[in-house]
């Protein structure tokens, strides 16, 4: 003789441990034995994706670097380039500041550095020595 309380255990057991197809479900038993995917599982694949986007990014990034750095070098060529130039029109300024100086010299030595006030002066001196000798 079974007690109450086992029948209902027996039923219990055999209903939790047996699948049965019911009306309202409507998966076949393929279905409902389709292993479905573990919590690692579906981490990995979210770590595989994270990780395939991210070197992604790491290529982008070093094809930037390179970039700038060829920028860079473009830019340090055309600053050395100005610099050059620079100097140079800095040696010819100083070239003409001296032959400047070299030429008032030597225009005050043969008396050309003066001022056409100066020259109708020395005009009128001259003249006036023409006209008492005549």
């Amino acid at each position: 003789m079974t007690t109450l309380e086992y029948n209902e255990w027996w039923v219990r057991r055999i209903n939790d441990n047996i699948p049965k197809t019911s009306q309202e479900n409507g998966q076949s038993i393929e279905e409902h034995l389709r292993v479905i995917p573990s919590e690692l599982k579906i981490i990995r694949q979210d770590f595989e994706r994270r990780n395939t986007d991210l070197e992604k990014k790491i290529e982008q990034m070093e094809e930037e670097k390179m970039n700038l750095r060829l920028d860079i070098d473009v830019q340090k060529l055309e600053t050395e380039k100005l610099r050059k130039g620079k100097n140079k029109a800095k040696e010819e300024l100083d070239s003409l500041k001296t032959d400047y100086k070299k030429l008032r010299l030597s225009m005050r030595t043969a008396e050309l550095g003066k001022t056409s006030e100066q020259w109708r002066e020395e005009i009128r001196e001259e003249k006036d020595k023409v006209d008492r000798w005549e």
